[in-house]
């Protein structure tokens, strides 16, 4: 072989070796399957306890509105700086604020301290509202914690101007088992029953 053809031949070998070690398509991390997890909390079957034989008032639960940063899917949780992750791969099932004010109904429902608990689109007039806004619903791995809180107000419908009986901000916490997603996951859901049972004890005092 000549002189040219050799160097051709090693400048062919040469560019072969330099893709080979390029980062390419089929050299980067396997696909991450995205998890959906659900936000829908049953209420405990000792809820009712306490609850009034012949309940009277009927109780409007508004939507919930989302404080800022709390108003998408991702699960969230602190990174070591303190600063918010909001995890692409590990979304709730709806948007948090949503799922807490349904699990308030379903709860509130199945304490049987109200004739009827409805939400805005049910068309009964309501002698009491209650309004809620999400304020926490994050996961701190530095302390394997996680937490939820929210404020709540509540109207007396049946005074003119409508009259406020109450306005609270209440929080929970629960442990993290784990430092993973699922663990995660698992600390802010316990957090969220831990509020929603908090919720059903401040409203026991107006059924």
């Amino acid at each position: 072989m000549s002189h040219a053809g050799q160097l051709r031949r090693r400048g062919l070998m040469l560019s072969a070796l330099a893709l080979g070690g390029c980062n390419t398509i089929l050299q980067r991390p396997a696909y991450v399957q995205r998890t959906t997890w659900p936000l829908s909390l049953p209420p405990p079957s000792t809820i009712a306890a306490g609850a009034l034989a012949r309940p009277r008032r009927v109780l409007l639960v508004q939507d919930f509105t989302a404080a800022p940063g709390l108003d998408q899917r991702g699960v969230l949780w602190l990174n070591a700086d303190g600063s918010i992750h909001v995890d692409f791969y590990n979304v709730w099932e709806v948007q948090p604020a949503r799922a807490v004010g349904d699990n308030v109904r379903r709860w509130l429902t199945a304490s049987h301290l109200f004739a009827a608990v409805v939400g805005p689109a049910s068309g009964l007039t309501a002698d009491l509202v209650l309004e809620g806004e999400l304020t926490t619903f994050v996961a701190d791995p530095r302390v394997l914690r996680g937490r939820a809180a929210m404020s709540l107000i509540l109207l007396d419908q049946r005074s003119v101007p409508a009259k406020s009986l109450l306005q609270r901000t209440l929080s929970a916490e629960a442990p993290m088992p784990q430092d993973t997603p699922g663990g995660v996951v698992a600390a802010q859901r316990d957090a969220l029953a831990a509020l929603l049972g908090n919720v059903v004890q401040a409203m026991r005092p107006f059924a």
